[in-house]
């Protein structure tokens, strides 16, 4: 058996960030440039495709042998270009993402920030050189405007590309760039061979690049028509606001600060959504309401995701590469990409096959009489955009509050852990030991329950008043004065819960200081080894903190734990703390839920084609009733959670939506 580091550039007049890289791989321009590797620890070597070598025969059949285990940083861009590259399948469970590697250790997830956060030598860190070259070769050049601007007609005519000839001193520090490359891939490999990915882990990552090669099919005409409808809606109201305020451009904000100035006397500092909602009560006339509502429709960004369907959907409506694989390297969970279907608006409406039909249709007049605001309906259909392929409908199956579950279970929680076991109305229940009102009291309409659930989604990580109010405690009605009661009712109600914060923190501080481990209830144990802080959760898979140590917390003259990672752009040193390790600890571990469940799943012959925060979408043929078994499936016993009430229901559907 070898180790085969890779290194490709590449080619395409696609956008990658935008459309990612199966599109960007399908393009008839695609075309690998360069094709760096390096067999185990021996020397690097470069093919330059793009002056017509060839890739040498020893390394193609490396390639396709499964008992050679590929790798590269990213594999999933290697693994795709590659395939298009040869027309044949690159099967994941023969590769190894170096990228994954780094981030199952707390490590950034760009090449060059983990080779600093690892502080290799100079001359083993990816060289700074490649974006511009980058730039100047695997991107189409847009010609400048001056220059035979009569072209500009022909948009195939408005861009040129540059090749080898063009600058030789370049492509020659472009194939050195290459060679870099795999050195700092293959050192950063051998700096992280001490804590290999397990098995399991790898197995999930495979099941994730499988997810994300097959895709999930879009309605395209709905996404056109979206698109389309939102674009007019668009232009009749800035024409609505052009006559109503006389303004050249309505969407200024510079402009519309000062007309609301002239007009009502009103000074405004912001027109973000809060500060327009806040400006619509204060407005008198209604030309002022008309135009901040028109203002507040104008700010709808639902198109952007249509637009995004659009754009990165592959030759057969299939998106492809919605899935970042450990893309929240504080707990494993997945990322979204492109589409970003972790964040897509909910739907209410009650016909949704209408609402679809006439958008398809393209009758936006019928569409907009019957269902009001079109970007607010555009925005509920975005999740139905995504569809069951010919002959096939989703069978979509989730857990229900599992983090609530898994935090009751982990700390030992019985009330709780009762509640769960029975009818698991846990708002209900969570009032009724709050209030010591009898549960059978606490309805709907009761007022209690409402102060029960945002409680439930705002305090069980450590959170306060601050906590309440972020989950818009004061906009449901709470008042002021009842916050810091409303905090004090839930950790009294929930004692094992409040413990569980300050023993994994107790635990931490003293893994870190004694360089020792700590066991918990539960497998639960706190590591530290070689300069990182191991969380090992329930099911084994570890959690890393880089550089742990204590530090005097000034803002509260206390002691916290700080440690290095990756925040807004940049690698530097963050603090935590008992209760955000707690959420850290309880996200991991529905995630590995999840995981577990997922390769029960596709072990059985299951289709997912898509996966969202704890719920699974299958896709299967119309005729199979298998929803029931999908269900059971998932809900089957974890034997590294025993008790763990984790049930699925699901439901069934030919669009993607919440039920």
């Amino acid at each position: 058996m070898s180790i085969l580091s890779i290194d490709i550039e590449t080619y395409s007049d696609i956008d990658l960030k935008k459309s990612g890289v199966y599109p960007y791989a399908e393009s008839d321009s695609f075309q690998i440039l360069l094709f760096a590797y390096a067999f185990d620890d021996g020397p690097i070597r470069i093919v330059d495709l793009a002056q017509g070598e060839i890739i040498p025969y020893f390394v193609v059949e490396s390639l396709f042998d499964p008992a050679d285990i590929k790798t590269a940083y990213n594999a999933n861009f290697e693994r795709t270009c590659l395939a298009k590259h040869f027309g044949q399948a690159m099967p994941a469970d023969q590769w190894q993402c170096t990228m994954v590697h780094a981030l199952t250790l707390g490590l950034p997830m760009s090449l060059a920030d983990v080779g600093r956060a690892l502080q290799l030598p100079v001359d083993k860190q990816k060289s700074s050189a490649g974006t511009a070259l980058i730039r100047f070769f695997c991107v189409p050049q847009k010609r400048r405007k001056e220059v035979n601007t009569y072209l500009f007609d022909d948009p195939y005519l408005a861009s040129y590309r540059n090749y080898p000839k063009d600058s030789p001193t370049k492509w020659e520090q472009f194939k050195a760039y290459c060679i870099q490359d795999v050195e700092t891939e293959r050192t950063i490999r051998t700096a992280l061979e001490k804590y290999p990915i397990s098995q399991t882990e790898h197995q999930i990552w495979c099941l994730d690049q499988y997810i994300n090669d097959l895709g999930v099919e879009v309605d395209i005409q709905l996404v056109q028509q979206a698109i389309t409808c939102a674009s007019k809606h668009q232009e009749q109201l800035e024409e609505e606001a052009i006559k109503l305020t006389g303004l050249d451009n309505p969407k200024s904000v510079a402009q519309v600060k000062q007309w609301l100035k002239d007009a009502e006397g009103i000074g405004v500092k912001s027109l973000n959504k809060d500060s327009v909602s806040g400006l619509l009560k204060q407005a008198e006339s209604d030309t002022v309401k008309r135009v901040l509502e028109i203002r507040q429709e104008l700010a709808k960004t639902s198109i952007k995701k249509y637009e995004a369907m659009e754009r990165s959907r592959c030759k057969d409506n299939r998106i492809r590469g919605l899935f970042q694989f450990y893309g929240a390297n504080r707990s494993g969970r997945w990322a979204g990409r492109l589409v970003q279907v972790q964040n897509l608006p909910q739907n209410h409406l009650k016909d949704l096959d209408l609402a679809r039909e006439l958008l398809k249709s393209g009758d936006h007049e019928t569409f907009e009489l019957l269902f009001g605001n079109v970007p607010g309906t555009l925005s509920e259909l975005l999740r139905t955009a995504l569809v069951a392929g010919e002959g096939n409908i989703f069978r979509v199956s989730d857990f229900s509050a599992i983090e609530a579950r898994i935090i009751a279970w982990l700390a030992g929680e019985e009330w709780r852990m009762e509640v769960f076991r029975t009818h698991g109305k846990i708002y209900e229940a969570s009032a009724s030991q709050m209030f010591k009102v009898p549960i059978e009291q606490i309805t709907k309409t009761n007022p209690l329950r409402q102060k029960g659930k945002i409680a439930e989604l705002a305090l069980g990580y450590g959170g306060a008043d601050g906590a309440l109010k972020a989950m818009g405690a004061l906009k449901q009605g709470l008042k002021e004065k009842e916050l810091k009661p409303l905090v004090k009712a839930w950790r009294n109600a929930n004692p094992s819960i409040t413990q569980l914060w300050w023993d994994v923190e107790e635990a931490a501080m003293t893994a870190i200081v004694e360089k020792t481990s700590v066991q918990l209830r539960h497998r639960l144990k706190f590591t530290y080894e070689s300069g990182i802080l191991f969380i090992t959760l329930p099911s084994g898979r570890n959690l890393a903190y880089v550089r742990p140590r204590i530090e005097n917390d000034i803002r509260f003259n206390k002691p916290t734990i700080t440690y290095e990672g990756y925040e807004q752009g940049k690698w530097t040193r963050l603090k935590t703390y008992g209760p955000k390790l707690v959420e850290n600890i309880i996200q991991a571990t529905a995630r590995d839920c999840l995981a577990e469940a997922m390769l029960r799943l596709d072990e059985r012959g299951f289709k997912i084609v898509m996966h969202v925060h704890d719920e699974v979408i299958i896709e299967a043929p119309e005729g199979d009733d298998c929803l029931e078994e999908v269900c059971r499936i998932m809900g089957q016993p974890l034997d590294w959670a025993p008790g763990l009430p984790l049930p699925a229901d699901g439901y069934e559907t030919y669009y993607y939506r919440k039920d």
